[in-house]
């Protein structure tokens, strides 16, 4: 046993003996005093505290929610349009909690001290009051009913359909990483099939590109032009984007924290919400003076021992600079097929070359 956890045990144990004594001998004063009168000291020294607890503790939230609000990604702002109203019902929904906060704090407390037992004083019992229990009922029922329905109409507008125009991406969690598609020119997403998934073949997304009739699948041209990259999504600023989410092995969360964004990634039932992003990341480093700010992209949702290093990256740019990065991306189809990438160069015959130069 190391000397740092001998000394926290003597120390615990020093520690238990002073209370067990401080309470011993305030037995034998209460033996001594007589009870009511020890009994009426213990109270008003009670009530003094706790009005003084109450003080320090509205001081402390006070201090502490001005030394951390600049670190929240409140301070930061929402980066997508969307969310900015998510942002005005959270504070909404801050400002109505601090103020019930407050106020029953403040009684709480400041009633343990005004209404201390007292010589003449004697307290005052009620069963029941259906007048005050209607106001506490009603009252917090109907602020809640506002504040759902602003939340319920939030969740609906990010989960219908995308504007017209809106840029398309499919994000598949597994364990424990992100892949992202994109349709090519086509715009289509090709059809996928868990059966012939394969990371060894290029295939995360198991895409149908070949007929098999074991599985009776028949392949899909729309998978040839399908571009896939992992971990790292690429959105435009001012340009809605739609993700469908879905999952590879067990139910991952797609959490959006700086765009005010989270769905479930739930594997066989895919998912869907939009945003539209209004600051690339070039102009939120600037924002947050911070040069090696990213969007991040969490798994919120407790998938397995490797959950906390499921971080993706999002990128958020311009849409030349987005135009320029698709047209360097190349099908995932080839990345499987190499051979049938007509970009790729042939190999060279070097002995039927050197035979030719021989000749001559």
């Amino acid at each position: 046993m190391s000397t740092t956890v001998s000394l926290i045990i003597v120390a615990a144990i020093l520690v238990f003996i002073v209370i067990f004594q401080v309470a011993k001998t305030s037995e034998y004063i209460s033996v001594l005093k007589g009870e009511d009168q020890t009994r009426k000291q213990n109270n008003r020294i009670n009530g003094w505290l706790l009005l003084g607890f109450m003080i320090f503790g509205f001081i402390a939230v006070w201090l502490c929610n001005k030394a951390l609000y600049k670190t929240t990604l409140l301070h930061q702002g929402s980066a997508s349009v969307e969310g900015v109203k998510q942002d005005q019902m959270m504070m909404i929904t801050i400002a109505i909690t601090f103020v019930v906060f407050v106020i029953t704090q403040f009684l709480l407390f400041f009633f343990a001290w005004k209404y201390q037992e007292t010589e003449g004083r004697q307290a005052f019992y009620f069963a029941h009051s259906t007048k005050l229990e209607i106001i506490w009922t009603t009252i917090p029922a109907i602020t809640l009913l506002i504040l759902v329905v602003f939340g319920l109409r939030f969740w609906f507008t990010i989960t219908s359909d995308a504007p017209k125009g809106a840029l398309v991406v499919e994000i598949t969690g597994k364990q424990f990483g992100w892949i992202m598609r994109y349709p090519g020119k086509d715009n289509t997403f090709g059809k996928t099939y868990f059966r012939v998934i394969s990371d060894e073949k290029s295939n995360p997304l198991g895409q149908i590109w070949e007929d098999n009739a074991e599985l009776k699948l028949k392949a899909d041209p729309a998978n040839f032009d399908d571009v896939v990259t992992t971990q790292t999504m690429y959105v435009v600023k001012g340009r809605p984007v739609k993700l469908i989410i879905n999952s590879r092995d067990v139910i991952h969360d797609v959490g959006l924290n700086h765009f005010r964004m989270k769905m479930d990634a739930v594997p066989g039932i895919p998912t869907t919400l939009w945003f539209t992003p209004q600051y690339t990341t070039k102009e939120m480093k600037e924002r947050t003076g911070n040069p090696d700010f990213v969007y991040e992209i969490s798994c919120d949702q407790m998938c397995g021992n490797g959950h906390y290093s499921m971080k993706g990256i999002i990128e958020v740019v311009d849409q030349a600079d987005f135009t320029l990065w698709m047209a360097q991306q190349k099908p995932n189809y080839y990345a499987a097929f190499p051979e049938k990438d007509p970009s790729a160069k042939p190999a060279v015959d070097t002995t039927t070359k050197a035979v030719a130069v021989l000749k001559k």
